[in-house]
């Protein structure tokens, strides 16, 4: 065995060496070699193996042993030492072994040892993601169990630290695909520990990433099995999944869609007071002024515009069948605290429309197609739903009646063909040659203009503007003041000039 002095000699041949030290081998097996002296030796040779390893790869598989041998020695300091020293192994094709070496050294129940072990793989993740992922999964699979729990819940912890150009698309990938092998044999806590990894991927953030996720949920669940309420892990085992899938599904966005097709509604006053409760909840108060004018507060109040459309959106369809909840069955007080909401939530609004119109200026095909600028469209379709709703809102009484398409719905244009346009200019033209299909747009009043010229104009009340209508032949419903996209297949886009002659 080496003495301490004979350490520093081989390591001085070696230092002084520098590009030519995989000349002095003999001087390498020395330092090896120190592993199996004294507490004082082996301090050394941790510190000595590791900074010489890349010269000698015909070495490689005896210094790793050498340095996991003094990982596991009874003095901590020792241990400490090799440890933090370990990364300096992981190159190229050694990566993985040094990955696995590291997961069963989770199993440490000192906490400095602990830690060394942590940052030691987020080093080498560093290096080379899918390796140490490799080296982590194998214990997951093959491991104990001490270690099997300590290395999902460092992915569970740590993957949502490290930076985008580490965890890449293919990183994601094989994250997904060793998940779905663990996923066939897990206790609910890892099953819920692993939905945490896999939601948090950016590349499962899509629509489609969402189905995989209620997929894996689904397959969890075991559906096709004969459910047994009286089985306590049955039970369980639904419950875990519910959980866990109930996140990947937007409820306020069923919400929003469903409200639209609400019928006649038992208890409608009180589902629409807890709407507007809910409501409440993300339309915040402007902050208090201190003396000098400014927010005595540190910071404004967030502002959550996805979950106001929906619910706004939710609260404008089942105010039609109430109209007169917001002035006859709140107090005054409320309504002038849900319009002060409205009026500060509208200023942060305009602010906000204005930013992304300005960012938006100019950009056409290719350039609205990157992720950054598909996101700030979206971000333009919702603030613009809730400027509208908000103005109907503010209306004295609140009125109901602008539509708007939400954020997330595609958008359906009209196909007018087939429609014939002429404009009613002509008094020589009779009511009975136009015709009007009764049911209209379900926001639009058309009727025939009771106090102009009986016969010979057919109005269209559009916000208390009277609207002389051309003459046309078509089945479809008669619609104006509706953009083109906001139209569905059967309603005919007709062109509008106002009336110098108000109607009632």
């Amino acid at each position: 065995m080496p003495t301490v002095e004979e350490l520093y000699r081989n390591y001085g041949i070696l230092a002084d060496a520098t590009e030519t030290a995989n000349e002095h081998q003999e001087a390498y097996q020395v330092i090896l070699d120190g592993v199996k002296g004294s507490a004082k030796e082996k301090r050394l040779a941790a510190q000595f193996i590791p900074k010489f390893f890349k010269h000698f790869p015909d070495l490689a598989d005896s210094a790793i042993n050498a340095q996991l041998d003094l990982c596991e020695d009874e003095d901590v300091s020792i241990r400490r030492q090799a440890i933090k020293e370990l990364p300096q192994f992981a190159t190229e094709e050694n990566l993985p072994r040094v990955a696995d070496i590291l997961t069963q050294l989770l199993q440490s129940d000192d906490s400095a040892e602990f830690n060394l072990v942590n940052n030691a793989l987020l080093s080498i993740f560093k290096m080379d993601a899918k390796g140490t992922l490799g080296g982590l999964f194998s214990q997951i699979l093959q491991g104990e169990d001490i270690v099997r729990e300590r290395a999902i819940k460092f992915l569970s912890t740590k993957l949502k630290t490290l930076p985008e150009e580490v965890m890449t698309k293919d990183v994601e990938e094989f994250i997904l695909t060793e998940s779905k092998k663990v996923l066939e044999d897990v206790t609910g806590d890892e099953f819920v520990l692993f939905m945490k990894i896999l939601s948090g991927l950016k590349s499962l953030q899509t629509v489609s990433g969402r189905q995989q996720l209620v997929e894996l949920v689904a397959e969890q669940a075991d559906l096709e099995q004969t459910f047994n309420p009286s089985d306590p892990d049955c039970v369980d085992r639904v419950q875990q999944c519910t959980r866990q899938a109930v996140p990947l599904f937007s409820v306020l966005k069923l919400l929003a869609e469903m409200s639209s097709f609400c019928g006649d509604m038992e208890k409608l006053e009180s589902n629409l007071k807890k709407l507007f409760d809910k409501l409440l909840e993300y339309m915040p108060l402007p902050p208090e002024e201190a003396e000098n004018g400014e927010n005595a507060g540190n910071e404004e109040p967030k502002l959550q515009f996805s979950h106001v459309e929906c619910l706004l959106y939710s609260f404008h369809q089942l105010g039609r069948k109430l109209p007169d909840f917001l002035t006859a069955k709140l107090n005054a007080e409320k309504l002038k605290d849900f319009k002060i909401r409205l009026q500060y939530f509208a200023r942060g609004l305009q602010g906000y429309i204005r930013q992304l119109r300005l960012a938006l200026q100019g950009k056409t095909g290719e350039a609205l197609k990157t992720e950054e600028n598909k996101i700030k469209v979206v971000a333009l379709k919702i603030t613009n739903n809730i400027n509208v709703l908000i103005k109907d809102l503010f209306h004295i009484p609140p009125s109901y009646k602008s539509t708007v398409t939400l954020s997330w719905k595609p958008v359906q244009k009209a196909d007018a063909r087939g429609v014939m346009l002429c404009f009613c200019f002509l008094l020589s033209v009779k009511k009975e040659q136009v015709k009007i299909r009764p049911q209209v747009h379900p926001q639009r009043n058309l009727r025939q203009d009771p106090k102009g010229m009986p016969g010979k104009y057919i109005i269209l009340l559009v916000e208390n503007t009277a609207v002389i209508w051309a003459v046309f032949l078509t089945n479809k419903e008669v619609v104006s003041g509706v953009a083109e996209e906001e139209a569905g297949e059967d309603v005919a886009i007709v062109a509008e000039e106002e009336s110098t002659e108000k109607t009632a």
